[in-house]
């Protein structure tokens, strides 16, 4: 690519509508003579599935599937807004890297995006080789972390929340694949180290060990910001359900994973583990991936994209380089679980999800 940087990153994004919930033919008008009589049925219909959801709700004990209790869904500032995904191509001049996010970050606001995602590791190349030379000491401030301060910096220029894919942390003499997320004031408000190291051999396709290189985080992350509570992932942590699982009874309205699948399970996988991990949790899921580069030793599967919670897809791209700007409306969060009451019917008695971080803290 030269030394020149690189120019605009917009690309043709892939937007799929939303599906109807009705997915079966629609019911004939009923004459006047029987309105009443069917009004009456449809009120007795809706008490006896409102009363066997309630009678299943005290035997199945759904309260006790998740400890502590979930927690409710906050209610942010703002719950109507743009998300703007940055799929980016990465090189190894890391200044020209953090140069060329800064410039898509910009161009995604722009768009009225109030919330932007980067990929993972943007601004160094995937490999156990590079993440020591490209490692950043992010608490030591803006001159030991300009990949951080560039984050701070123009989310408080633009006034907009950053969840800033990740980079390679030094933290002592251990390193960490770290996602840091921004508030419209410029302040970190949280840092998230990949939970589940990518620890993989599929002979003939593909072998790679972050364990190698680097150390596992410690802590679930979930964040409040101003435009909702959200739950932080990185690449392979989408895996783990239950981590999902965790952030949805934390109060999450929207899980982000920054992520670099592959070639081999990218084409397999990464939609499927998106939809799963909404549809399951019922809530927004958004990914962002680095762009594909077929001469790189690590090559990117791309596909960044952004999942409601009813596991539709919003919108997607391609492998190329894009900045994909979709909306998230936390209103359809509420329709569908009330569609769907998965928390009243969860078997209590017989299954539990322990938040063994809030256990201990009670």
């Amino acid at each position: 690519m030269g030394d020149n940087l690189i120019g605009s990153s917009i690309s043709r994004s892939i937007v799929r509508p939303t599906p109807s919930l009705l997915l079966h033919r629609p019911f004939h008008i009923i004459p006047n003579r029987t309105t009443t009589r069917s009004n009456n049925l449809q009120f007795s219909a809706r008490t006896t599935l409102t009363t066997s959801v309630s009678s299943m709700a005290s035997s199945f004990m759904p309260e006790q599937a998740r400890v502590p209790t979930a927690l409710q869904l906050p209610s942010p500032s703002i719950t109507k807004f743009k998300i703007g995904l940055c799929q980016l191509a990465v090189t190894s001049d890391k200044e020209r890297n953090i140069i060329h996010a800064r410039t898509a970050i910009e161009e995604a606001a722009e768009k009225g995006a109030k919330l932007v995602v980067l990929p993972e590791i943007w601004n160094s190349p995937y490999s156990n080789d590079s993440f020591p030379i490209y490692a950043e000491d992010i608490d030591a401030g803006s001159d030991a972390s300009p990949s951080t301060a560039m984050l701070s910096e123009v989310a408080r220029l633009l006034k907009i929340t950053i969840v800033g894919g990740s980079i390679p942390e030094r933290s002592g003499d251990k390193l960490y694949n770290t996602c840091c997320i921004f508030d419209a004031d410029g302040k970190l408000k949280a840092k998230h180290r990949k939970i589940h190291l990518f620890d993989i051999d599929i002979p003939g396709k593909i072998t790679f060990k972050e364990s190698k290189m680097l150390t596992a985080g410690e802590t679930p992350t979930v964040v409040d910001t101003e435009i909702g509570r959200i739950g932080i992932g990185i690449c392979y942590d989408i895996r783990f359900q239950e981590l999902a699982m965790l952030y949805a009874a934390r109060g999450a309205h929207l899980i982000c994973y920054p992520g670099a699948f592959n070639m081999t399970t990218g084409p397999l996988h990464w939609e499927l583990l998106q939809r799963a991990r909404a549809v399951d949790n019922q809530l927004y899921v958004a990914t962002c991936s680095p762009a594909r580069d077929a001469g790189a030793g690590y090559v990117a599967w791309g596909h960044s994209t952004l999942v409601g919670p009813f596991g539709e897809v919003l919108a997607t791209t391609e492998h190329d380089e894009a900045i994909i700007i979709s909306e998230i409306d936390y209103s359809q969060i509420e329709q569908r679980r009330t569609n769907l009451p998965l928390e009243k019917q969860r078997r209590g008695d017989l299954y539990q999800l322990v938040d063994v971080q809030r256990s201990s803290s009670q």
